[in-house]
């Protein structure tokens, strides 16, 4: 018996698994784009070139002050400030001296106390293991800080105050109005811009040069305009489409079904309907948007924008977005 369970121990299945194990051929890891193509230093960061120009002039002196940046969506906020600290501190001392706190992490007041403020006092040196200087403080990096209470807010001034030594502050937000008055005066506020069309697209085509990937013109100006000025959104849009059309070139329909906005002849259709058409005419046009599955925000948007683009008076303009708006906003109220 004990030969027998000897021999199981020592048998030669046991040995030739090892290398047939999953870890015997690792496959590359799959990277979301928006990540593959962060930029990786401050010189990088597209359109955004006042904050360019002051972070790099507060590297070279190895000096930041409190930040903090404002604007919307997929602009560039998060990336320029970890772009800026991979800088300044080199791969091997980032993770200890970056502390990155997001809206799914707790932010209430207790962690502001306990987390941020025990991060806060600890000193560090001021040279890095290659033997390049560094600053000698940490970085606190808050994103969507517009989401932290007022309490949270009011316990994080005092902080930033009395830690000002061994750390400096990255407060990062879509609306400042937001923020406490207390913590903007701390800091120095940048606006981040929704990125131009012409960014926009070369960024896109050097991302499509890269992954090697069949594109139209009209599939890149339909990225460009459905992400209203959003990179990330647009980079989000592209992968889905590169992997929905594996081996075929991308279209601007793909890019269209995708992002879910209603086709441009689908409103036009609607918008004649309106001025020409019977009110019998209006109910099916409208039930057959209804019955596509198209969200009514994304079809009032659209119409808002095909209306305020046409050739119609001023005045005639306003009336009609007033009324959108007067039904938008009782629909709203009637589906809550």
């Amino acid at each position: 018996m004990q030969a027998f369970l000897k021999g199981a121990g020592v048998g030669k299945p046991l040995k030739d698994k090892g290398p047939a194990g999953p870890s015997a051929d690792k496959k590359p890891k799959t990277v979301p784009w928006v990540e593959k193509y962060r930029p990786k230093c401050v010189d990088e960061v597209a359109f955004q070139e006042e904050v360019v120009a002051v972070l790099k002039k507060s590297l070279e002196g190895a000096d930041l002050p409190n930040l903090l940046f404002y604007g919307p969506p997929g602009t560039g906020k998060t990336s320029t400030i970890l772009a800026a600290a991979r800088e300044l501190y080199g791969p091997e001392l980032y993770r200890q001296r970056v502390l990155e706190l997001n809206a799914s992490d707790e932010r209430g007041i207790q962690v502001v106390r306990e987390k941020v403020k025990t991060f806060a006092q600890l000193t560090v040196a001021g040279t890095r293991p290659d033997g390049k200087l560094c600053p000698p403080f940490k970085i606190i990096i808050l994103d969507e800080a517009d989401s932290m209470t007022a309490p949270a807010q009011a316990a994080l001034r005092r902080t930033m105050e009395k830690e000002s030594r061994t750390t400096r502050f990255c407060l990062i937000c879509n609306y400042i109005s937001r923020i406490i008055e207390p913590l903007t005066s701390r800091c120095s506020k940048f606006r981040f811009k929704p990125l131009a069309n012409r960014i926009q697209e070369e960024r896109l085509l050097e991302i499509c040069e890269k992954e090697n990937l069949k594109y139209t013109r009209e599939s890149i100006e339909a990225l460009v305009q459905v992400s209203e000025g959003d990179l990330r959104k647009a980079i989000t849009f592209l992968q889905c489409a590169a992997r929905l059309n594996m081996d075929k070139e991308i279209t601007d329909r793909a890019i269209v079904e995708i992002a879910g906005v209603v086709p441009s002849k689908m409103i036009e259709g609607l918008l004649q309907t309106c001025f020409k058409g019977t009110f019998e005419r209006l109910e099916v046009t409208v039930r057959n948007l209804v019955n596509d599955g198209y969200a009514a925000t994304q079809i009032l948007s659209q119409l808002h924008e095909s209306i305020i683009e046409s050739d119609l008076k001023d005045k005639d303009k306003s009336i009609i977005t007033e009324k959108m708006a007067g039904q938008g906003s009782t629909s709203c109220y009637v589906r809550q």
